[in-house]
């Protein structure tokens, strides 16, 4: 798949999650969150290749852009969707699946200075509301919703709800919304 094929899938994934989005152009210039996932697509390569140095001053200069630090070391799927992003931050080991959605102020973050996996792992087609922290080298599994200010130390299964301090997991019931789950008051800290 060429890049510019996955510019045209991210924009129409901020398209599909954006009710505010008003078309490609806006989308493409004026979303931060977009922005930090195509420097990081750089970032990573760099990263991979072992220029290390100029990866994570490319990463710092693109938070210092967007207000968003990925780690060139993250691993990101395909139509990952960063909504407002001011306050993102994606550690080093963090991996996250196909079609995740973030809102601001997530942290995806370690728990121990230890070398290897300290981060995160989201399966597809995870939904993380405003201000939540997932932290440890935890899974959460596809389909699963995690409410605004939670913190999530423990792995989920896949289609939880997980909400409050510590994150508590629920099954998530047939029908229930992603959006609907990240909006509705009762899911708020």
């Amino acid at each position: 798949m060429g890049p510019l094929h996955r510019i045209r899938e991210d924009i129409a994934s901020a398209k599909l999650r954006d009710p505010a989005a008003r078309g490609a152009a806006e989308i493409a210039l004026l979303y931060p969150g977009l922005h930090a996932i195509w420097a990081h697509r750089v970032w990573h390569a760099l990263w991979n290749r072992r220029a290390r140095f100029l990866a994570r001053a490319g990463s710092q200069l693109t938070r210092l852009l967007t207000g968003i630090e990925i780690h060139p070391g993250a691993t990101i799927g395909r139509r990952f969707f960063i909504d407002h992003g001011m306050g993102v931050v994606i550690g080093e080991t963090a991996e996250i699946g196909d079609d995740v959605m973030l809102y601001h102020g997530v942290t995806l973050g370690g728990r121990t200075r230890d070398a290897g996996k300290r981060h995160p792992t989201l399966g597809d087609g995870v939904a993380v509301g405003s201000g939540a922290k997932i932290l440890g080298p935890i899974t959460i599994g596809a389909g699963s919703v995690v409410g605004s200010n939670a913190v999530v130390t423990r792995d989920a299964p896949e289609d939880s709800v997980l909400t409050g301090i510590p994150a508590k997991p629920r099954h998530r019931r047939a029908g229930e919304d992603s959006r609907a789950l990240l909006t509705t008051p009762e899911y708020f800290i």
